[in-house]
């Protein structure tokens, strides 16, 4: 798998996606939509904590957000998940190659060893 692969990751979005709270709050969006409010109630931190949250969850567009009232409701772009789920899936697939190559050289570098000592 080549580096290019790597450089196509969006760090924008899986910074948002690499904090603890926002993963949860998706979780709880892709339940169903929600507002500031309701997801407050749902999570250890305040209304205006999970109203940033929700700002950089829909800065990289994982979230979309309607006019409810005097709120907002959000809801998950699916199209913007599923871009984040294939990413993972590519930088996975990536680090497993490397860590086999690793693997190959270690059992190299050892074999090597062991024919060059006498048992």
């Amino acid at each position: 798998m080549s580096t290019a692969v790597i450089d196509e990751v969006d760090d924008d979005l899986w910074s948002a996606i690499g904090d603890p709270t926002r993963r949860r709050m998706l979780d709880l969006l892709l339940r169903g939509d929600g507002t500031a409010t309701s997801l407050g109630q749902q999570l250890p931190v305040s209304r205006q904590a999970v109203a940033k949250h929700l700002a950089v969850l829909d800065r990289v567009g994982l979230v979309r957000a309607t006019p409810a009232g005097r709120e907002k409701r959000y809801r998950v772009d699916d199209a913007q998940l599923a871009r984040a789920v294939a990413q993972l899936s590519s930088v996975g697939s990536a680090w497993d190659a490397r860590l086999q190559r690793i693997k190959r050289l270690a059992e190299a570098i050892q074999h090597t060893q062991q024919d060059s000592f006498p048992h």
